[in-house]
């Protein structure tokens, strides 16, 4: 029997990333490397993580990584950050939009500051790289947004401006849409459930490894999700298996949202 392993169109392809020194962002790096794309790897320069992490892993799988600082919030840096996959690799053809941020903060302490810090990067961030990706694909291509099921299906306490800013997510792509389809770029939204990250394990922003495992007996799946099966998903939407789907949000959760409550 061949060991062939079948052409999903990625083989080639250049993607950028932003948010990729860690969690979802990083296993999607290895996951476009592994199907023959060459990717690079946006990080914020005071990110914990490191994002050589991403490139030796995306080395290890034998793909090419290009690793590149970039503040969301910065037309210019986001601009930057797409025309460097030009420069290196000659192309770009998939646009990624993982970077965000989690603050915990009631509706009392939520200042006017901390509303607009987070809607500039986990909203408006987004919108930055997919104008700066726009501006530089010259063909047919594929974006995605990660946004997430507080906002996207649930609400949050203690979170209303993430929440509002990963609702905001799910307008966005629909417009783009159908604006970028004429061109032939397509445009989606991821919306995750409970995965294990370096985000959801925060302890004081969001559920932390105690809230995470207790979370999971809910969960139809038995389990909180990983970071990879957020990635082969949005593997799937950027690939020629999914030529045909734009505008849409797809939940990866394991059945959380449609559990019956009981």
């Amino acid at each position: 029997m061949s060991n062939l392993i079948r052409d999903d169109g990625l083989n080639g392809k250049v993607a950028m990333i932003s948010g990729a020194a860690s969690g979802i962002g990083q296993a999607l790096a290895v996951c476009y490397a592994r199907a023959g794309a060459r990717v690079v790897a946006g990080y914020y320069p005071g990110d914990p993580h490191d994002v050589q992490d991403t490139v030796a892993a995306v080395n290890e799988a034998g793909g090419e990584c290009l690793p590149f600082a970039v503040d969301v919030r910065s037309t210019e840096q986001c601009d930057a950050f797409a025309r460097s996959a030009v420069d290196t690799f000659g192309s770009l053809d998939i646009a990624v939009a993982g970077a965000g941020i989690l603050r915990q903060s009631t509706l009392a302490q939520l200042s006017d500051e901390r509303w607009n810090d987070m809607l500039s990067v986990d909203l408006g961030g987004v919108m930055r790289i997919f104008r700066s990706a726009a501006d530089a694909m010259t063909g047919p291509g594929a974006m995605v947004a990660i946004s997430s099921i507080a906002g996207g299906v649930y609400g949050w306490d203690d979170h209303a401006h993430y929440a509002a800013a990963k609702s905001g997510l799910l307008g966005l792509v629909k417009s783009l849409a159908v604006e970028l389809a004429p061109r032939g770029i397509r445009v989606n939204t991821i919306i995750p459930g409970l995965i294990e990250t370096p985000q959801s394990l925060d302890s004081v922003n969001s559920l932390g490894p105690d809230g995470l495992k207790e979370a999971g007996r809910y969960i139809p799946a038995g389990r909180v999700g990983r970071a990879e099966e957020v990635a082969t998903t949005v593997r799937f939407l950027t690939s020629d298996d999914s030529a045909y789907i734009t505008g849409q949000q797809l939940i990866v959760d394991g059945g959380l949202t449609v559990r019956w409550p009981g």
